[in-house]
């Protein structure tokens, strides 16, 4: 954890109902839901199914009271907290949870108002982050990279704005969108829904979310560290969302789920606040151009346009660090308008043989692979020169892992020879020829 984790403001818990800024039949039925779906009975149990303050969440019991959907128990129960009144739902309770259910499934924790979600993103913006050379430096320390390279990513990431980075596979460009992403460090809040118009888009993702660990009270202690800030979020590293060859335009647009009647956030959604890194751009079915024709308004006005099943569109926040990493170079696949549009453009090239041989080493080190001389001339001057001494970052991995595979099949201790060489190299590229059919 670095000095940026600090800096982001919590989401205060709300104070009263009024406050919720949530229609209050959609807050009653989704308690009415939860009671019945979840069978909770004590405030407390239902605060924390329903992720609002206990204070608040008696509120919406009471209201549920007036209206003869809720009732109590009429017994007292010891809690850890005091003696806490049981409720459950009457029959025009369960009447109603069953109606609302066929509406739609959502139960669980309130959705969070998109107006107020837009305040928590702008708390912790990805451009409110001051990178340091240290701090990418460290994330990155596995990696052997040009001095330069650096100096182009620091203002890069710096400044939260997209960056293409492009140049021959096997470089390293997947890596140092992964060593970007671990430069960042800090925690951020996520809503595990959000609500616009009456519709539940739910945002927490466990499969892109890395929840940080839960503060939880001891009940000797007379200072409380829970309830600090809006359990209706969930604490997490700042996400990354992946994408290669498979990204398509229909997975930028909201999921509507018809069973259960509610709305998942797309990718870019679920990265607010933290990465989103398109990988092997021009592998995709759509063009290049089409994918980045979509980010045009996003990029330039850090906000994005969804619709709704009935066509109603709407703007959500769009804050979120892009980043294009291609094997094509950009004139190929982009015209002006669109490299324009991209902040940073960041070219990856192989390394030099001297950072080719410093990998290598590394490599070897840590694999527990003896160095030759003798095996490493013969790479370099016999080998290399038939492909114009082109050396990528994947080679000296993948060379090793060959001959470590040989040598275990041969029985023999790890060992690298020019005739060790020669069968490594000969699987790291295909020899051009017809095959008969």
């Amino acid at each position: 954890m670095n000095m940026q984790t600090a800096a982001v403001m919590a989401p205060p818990p709300p104070r009263t109902l009024d406050a919720m800024q949530i229609p209050v039949v959609m807050m009653r039925d989704i308690l009415l839901k939860t009671m019945f779906r979840k069978n909770v009975a004590l405030v407390t149990a239902i605060a924390r199914a329903i992720c609002l303050p206990p204070n608040v969440t008696q509120e919406l019991i009471d209201m549920g009271r007036n209206q003869g959907l809720i009732e109590a128990m009429g017994t007292l129960k010891a809690t850890a907290v005091n003696n806490e009144m049981e409720y459950q739902l009457t029959d025009s309770g369960k009447s109603r949870a069953l109606d609302a259910l066929a509406q739609s499934e959502y139960f669980g924790a309130m959705p969070v108002p998109l107006s107020v979600y837009r305040e928590q993103v702008a708390r912790q913006s990805i451009r409110n982050i001051q990178i340091t050379r240290d701090q990418l430096t460290g994330a990155m320390g596995h990696l052997i990279l040009p001095p330069m390279l650096l100096d182009q990513l620091g203002p890069a990431v710096g400044s939260g704005r997209s960056i293409l980075m492009y140049g021959p596979p096997g470089n390293g460009k997947s890596s140092i969108s992964n060593g970007i992403r671990d430069a960042l460090g800090d925690r951020i809040y996520v809503p595990r829904a959000i609500e616009y118009s009456g519709q539940v888009i739910t945002v927490y993702d466990p499969i892109v979310h890395n929840a940080a660990e839960e503060e939880v009270d001891d009940p000797n202690s007379l200072r409380r560290t829970s309830g600090r800030y809006d359990s209706r979020y969930v604490r997490c590293e700042r996400p990354t969302v992946i994408t290669g060859g498979e990204l398509s335009l229909s997975m930028l647009d909201l999921v509507y789920n018809p069973t259960a009647r509610t709305y998942q956030a797309p990718l870019q959604l679920k990265s607010t606040g933290g990465v989103f890194i398109v990988d092997d751009l021009g592998r995709q079915a759509e063009p290049p151009q089409s994918l980045v024709n979509r980010w045009i308004v996003p990029l330039e006005e850090s906000k994005d346009i969804l619709a709704l099943q009935s066509g109603e569109k709407f703007e959500v926040p769009f804050d979120t660090l892009v980043i294009f990493s291609t094997n094509f170079h950009p004139n190929e696949i982009f015209d002006k308008a669109a490299l324009r549009r991209i902040f940073f453009k960041i070219k990856i090239d192989g390394p030099n043989q001297e950072d080719f041989l410093k990998i290598f080493a590394l490599i070897a080190r840590k694999k527990k692979m003896p160095l030759d001389e003798k095996a490493l001339l013969h790479l370099l001057n016999n080998k290399y020169p038939k492909i114009n001494n082109n050396y990528a970052n994947y080679q000296p991995v993948f060379l090793i892992d060959q001959m470590i595979a040989i040598c275990e099949f041969e029985g023999i201790p790890y060992q690298m020879t020019p005739e060790l060489i020669d069968r490594a190299w000969a699987n790291m590229f295909v020899r051009d020829e017809a095959i008969a059919h």
